[in-house]
């Protein structure tokens, strides 16, 4: 006679052969029970909120590596959902995998899920009631409950050889049937199994899965889902050396620590057959399950390396911000139903809700990320800005110092420029910078050398060495404004044909941010002694002095200005 135990959401068909110490531990949680001649039946509760308490989620990272963006949203979609319910947010490490589980990569974790301010309530570093949080730390408890079910029935000891279990991979092949196991042990009698002990053989610990049946689960993002039971067989969940396996360690620990939700990515979706059986025969209530969608690459393969940066330390290193990466990853697969794509974390917690995550794969777009961290940078408080743009000059050396006007001032001037913390390098070298000699060889200088430009550098340098300009300049942009124009007037010069050469002459390009507040901070960076020498920057001295040995009549032999040379720019 079979035996039905659990919800008519779930089926499973129980072999009539398995002792009836199998199906006891799951009388525990008469939530799940119910009784058949048929089969037997788990259920995954659908439910956002827990009946009987609060809601607690994992993020469980392997330390084997840096942490992938797909990993970081998966930890915000928990970290969201536990503060959205006023639950707990649970940080478990799962290095099980002993060879490639190290602690520096998981050092590098913590620090980034920190940088992201996603703050774990238990865990490494903070405790909590349920730990250790290493499940390096839980071998003693993986025992315990592999004891519990061999000694329920609901495993036995496999002793099958390495040898024994490819023949029975290539039996099936050759059968066309799926590789499950298909050896003696899950019938042997206590006679041979006792003969296997006396010789000292190593055996696993093996699950009895029934033959037949389907198993389903309401998953709350991707509805039901099912599997069929006969593709499965015989599992291990301890090996021989002693060490749990991964399926085994999950479902312990997520029961034991009283997880209440799994929210994770889709790939683990088939483990969750494994882990239901063994839930229920342990006798533990299952969480609701949430399966994320991975996040594509924009050819919408899986997002990997060979598509660039992927890990949150190559993010951070870049100089993207940490409410920028939050805000991009949360939307990798969520919204809140409006065109609104700006949130802060809070803003996050209050709108999160996980029956808005959708089922399809998230396209991870570097362009669109880089542009919302512009944005969120732009928004930040001045002060804020020009100490992040600050810190950064001086700690790559192109400044002496994080603070005071010049930083101010090229703060202001770069920052609408500026999509990255790491642009400001660029930004701030590019107008430290002095290229005439190869501006003026461009193709795209021609109509502004042959507009009479001696003349323009003649004049200008008249003005520098009277005074006339550097007093204007010690004026700031008010004293630039008033002395550009005058100098326009004697000069019968407006808008381009005024503003180019200048720009030109002054800055050595054509092209840059606003002309006066350029050539003030220019000035200024000649005289506050804040710009290192290592920079290679040309002050408004050294610059006129160039300009004076320029041979201009080599510049001039070409002919006559263009016409399409003089026309209305802004000042």
């Amino acid at each position: 006679m079979a035996t039905l135990v659990g919800s008519p959401s779930l089926w499973i068909r129980v072999r009539p052969d398995l002792p009836p110490s199998f199906l006891r531990p799951c009388l525990v949680s008469k939530r799940y029970l119910s009784i058949s001649r048929r089969s037997l039946s788990v259920s995954a509760s659908s439910a956002a909120d827990p009946a009987d308490g609060e809601v607690r989620v994992r993020f469980a990272p392997s330390p084997t590596g840096n942490l992938h963006v797909g990993g970081a949203r998966t930890a915000l979609f928990n970290y969201l959902f536990a503060r959205s319910k006023g639950g707990k947010f649970v940080l478990r490490i799962e290095d099980t995998d002993l060879e490639r589980s190290t602690r520096k990569s998981e050092e590098a974790m913590l620090n980034d899920l920190s940088w992201l301010g996603l703050d774990w309530d238990e865990g490494p570093g903070v405790g909590g009631d349920y730990g250790p949080y290493r499940q390096s730390e839980r071998n003693s408890l993986y025992k315990q409950y592999a004891e519990k079910l061999l000694n329920s029935g609901a495993v036995y000891r496999c002793f099958c050889s390495n040898e024994e279990l490819e023949q029975m991979k290539e039996t099936a092949k050759q059968m066309q049937l799926p590789p499950v196991y298909m050896g003696k042990w899950a019938t042997a009698s206590d006679e041979e199994i006792q003969e296997e002990l006396a010789k000292g053989t190593p055996y696993t610990y093996r699950f009895h899965v029934p033959k037949k049946g389907t198993l389903k689960i309401n998953d709350l993002i991707r509805g039901e889902v099912g599997w069929s039971l006969d593709t499965l067989g015989d599992f291990v969940i301890m090996r021989s050396n002693g060490q749990p396996v991964y399926n085994f360690c999950v479902t312990v620990d997520d029961a034991t620590m009283r997880i209440s939700h799994v929210i994770r990515a889709e790939e683990h979706l088939p483990n969750t057959l494994r882990q239901a059986l063994i839930y229920k025969a342990l006798g533990f209530p299952m969480p609701s399950f949430a399966h994320v969608s991975l996040i594509l690459a924009p050819d919408r393969s899986k997002l990997s390396k060979r598509h660039g940066a992927t890990s949150v330390g190559q993010f951070r290193e870049m100089g993207y911000l940490p409410q920028a990466m939050v805000n991009y990853l949360a939307l990798l697969g969520w919204g809140d139903g409006t065109e609104n794509e700006f949130f802060t974390i809070d803003q996050l917690v209050e709108k999160f809700s996980i029956n808005r995550v959708n089922k399809s794969g998230a396209i991870f777009d570097s362009t669109k990320l880089r542009w919302m961290n512009g944005q969120h940078l732009r928004a930040l408080p001045s002060e804020k800005l020009i100490e992040i743009f600050g810190d950064r000059w001086k700690s790559t050396g192109i400044l002496l110092e994080s603070k005071g006007k010049f930083v101010e001032d090229a703060a202001e001037l770069l920052k609408d420029g500026i999509d990255l913390v790491t642009d400001v390098d660029t930004a701030l070298l590019n107008l430290l910078s002095y290229p005439l000699d190869s501006t003026l060889a461009s193709a795209e200088c021609k109509p502004v050398v042959q507009d009479k430009l001696s003349e323009v550098a003649a004049s200008l340098i008249s003005a520098y060495d009277s005074g006339e300009l550097r007093e204007a300049l010690e004026e700031g942009h008010a004293g630039w404004q008033k002395w550009v124009k005058s100098f326009g007037k004697i000069l019968k010069r407006k808008g381009r044909s005024l503003f180019m050469p200048i720009r030109l002459l002054l800055t050595g390009k054509l092209h840059g941010p606003d002309m006066g507040a350029s050539i003030v901070l220019i000035y200024e960076a000649g005289t506050c002694g804040a710009v290192s020498p290592q920079t290679g920057f040309v002050t408004l001295d050294e610059r006129f002095k160039i300009l004076r040995e320029l041979r201009w009549e080599a510049l001039n032999k070409e002919g006559e200005p263009h016409a399409e040379s003089v026309a209305t720019v802004t000042q």
